[in-house]
């Protein structure tokens, strides 16, 4: 069971209100006690309203809840966009309040695994260059749906900014941080882009077709 969906399910056995011992969730979950206590810290630092200490047990106390939702790419760029327009706003109260439903969508959300030489600390992602990133997103997506090259400028490691042809194949979500997959015609070769660092991009009018090599399934065959 993935971990994002073992957290949904324990929210789901702690909403009766009545107290769980850790042991019983872990025979529920199918896994350790060690990983349920694990499990209940990411619940309380991303704002569930749990009570409980170990040995003793856990319950949920009074919480706005809501359904179950699936959101398209679209929607969650949107919630995001949102809150880190508040984020920055100069209400306390609503820059603590866009963070923490931030985590809550952190802590839901599938999981990835980043290169350790690739460590960008997502998870404490300054929201304001969030902001930035995302005016990027129109004309990347649809690159990507037009199969049309673009032109990037692009801020790379060590401060310095280059540019470069590229074949936009996908993006993805990482905690408030999007990526794009590419085949950089600089390069010649796979390169994931940090979305919040192109500094511009511009549609060429040079179409691409899918050849073996750069296509987006030779990168991530799971893609």
């Amino acid at each position: 069971m993935r971990r994002t969906d073992r957290l949904f399910d324990i929210i789901q056995i702690l909403r009766d209100g009545k107290l769980h011992k850790a042991q019983d969730i872990a025979e529920t979950c199918e896994v350790s006690v060690r990983t349920i206590y694990r499990d209940m810290d990411t619940l309380v630092a991303s704002g569930v309203p749990v009570q409980g200490e170990r040995g003793v047990g856990y319950m949920i106390t009074e919480a706005i809840s809501l359904p179950p939702l699936t959101l398209t790419t679209e929607e969650l760029e949107a919630l995001n966009l949102g809150m880190a327009i508040v984020a920055e706003a100069a209400d306390d109260t609503l820059k603590s309040a866009a963070r923490t439903l931030a985590d809550k969508i952190d802590a839901v959300l599938p999981e990835r695994t980043v290169a350790e030489a690739d460590k960008w600390k997502f998870a404490v992602y300054p929201f304001a260059d969030a902001v930035r990133g995302f005016a990027q997103m129109p004309t990347l997506r649809a690159a990507i749906r037009a199969r049309q090259k673009l032109h990037l400028t692009y801020h790379s490691k060590g401060d310095r900014i280059t540019t470069r042809t590229i074949r936009p194949l996908h993006m993805e979500y990482w905690g408030r941080v999007w990526t794009l997959t590419s085949w950089c015609e600089l390069r010649n070769d796979f390169r994931v882009f940090r979305v919040d660092l192109i500094q511009s991009a511009e549609a060429l009018p040079e179409m691409f077709v899918d050849e073996p090599g750069k296509r987006l399934s030779d990168y991530h065959p799971n893609l």
